[in-house]
């Protein structure tokens, strides 16, 4: 009984330690500078309307900024679970030379650290011609290491028995991918969605580099441009809270909205290996 309460003891502290900056962001957006300023850790608002909200989006276009985010990110997304799903099952279930060689290649770009990447990178979208487009960050990021890695895990854990009984029905490799493996794989690419859709849209340094127009920014690269160009922090620190505020909703409603099946997901046996 006291190993439960100590347990649950400490989640709620470390619930409130996580929690408090993002409480703390979004009551401050509803404060005039003066009242941050002398009372910085009260969470009580001094008026209930948008006015900091509205004078956010006045200075930036954070909405264009979000629809950026959010066009990109699911593109990408639906393009990582795609070339991650053949590439898995690819693995998976054929034979071939250097098969080994091929995943261990794959996995060990994964621990490269992400800045050497950039300079290669540059050059291809360059020579696409797809500097300062949208286009240019979906095509860069439209595989995903920890994409392959995590399908090919998942599919690795599906009862070889439905694949055998599907093939004596003759089930063709596709039929097998489709109406097999996908299906109780879906938890895991759900969760999988989920991760690379946050890990996208939070993504800031590739797309600051490939990006010049305002019209193509991400919600991170227009609030880092947005904190940078206000000049007094203090005195402008509510409208800066109201711009992180604007850029967090979207995730906070997806979580909220999909955090059964992210859970159910993370707690999948599908992801073991």
């Amino acid at each position: 009984m006291m190993k439960k309460i100590g347990r649950h003891f400490v989640l709620i502290i470390l619930s409130v330690i996580t929690f408090f900056p993002l409480m703390w962001m979004m009551s401050n957006s509803f404060k005039s500078t003066e009242s941050i300023m002398r009372k910085p850790l009260s969470f009580m608002p001094d008026f209930l309307d948008f006015r900091n909200f509205v004078g956010a989006l006045n200075l930036a276009p954070f909405d264009l900024y979000i629809i950026n985010s959010i066009v990109t990110s699911i593109v990408i997304v639906i393009l990582q679970i795609i070339t991650g799903v053949l590439l898995a099952y690819g693995m998976y279930r054929f034979s071939f030379k250097l098969k080994g060689f091929m995943f261990k290649a794959i996995l060990l770009t994964y621990m490269l650290p992400a800045a050497t990447t950039y300079v290669p990178s540059y050059v291809i979208i360059a020579k696409l011609n797809l500097i300062d487009t949208l286009s240019g960050i979906i095509i860069s990021n439209a595989v995903a290491v920890f994409t392959i890695y995590m399908l090919y895990n998942t599919f690795k854990e599906v009862p070889k028995e439905l694949i055998e009984a599907a093939e004596m029905d003759g089930a063709s490799d596709m039929d097998i991918l489709l109406k097999v493996v996908l299906p109780i794989s879906k938890s895991t690419i759900l969760t999988n969605a989920l991760i690379q859709f946050v890990t996208m849209y939070n993504n800031y340094m590739w797309p600051s580099l490939i990006t010049n127009s305002k019209s193509k920014y991400l919600i991170s690269v227009g609030l880092n441009k947005f904190f940078t160009s206000q000049g007094n922090f203090g005195e402008n620190l509510p409208l800066l809270m109201a711009g992180n505020t604007i850029s967090v909703l979207p995730l906070l409603i997806l979580f909220i909205v999909l955090q059964k099946w992210f859970i159910k997901g993370i707690s999948d046996s599908g992801i073991k290996g």
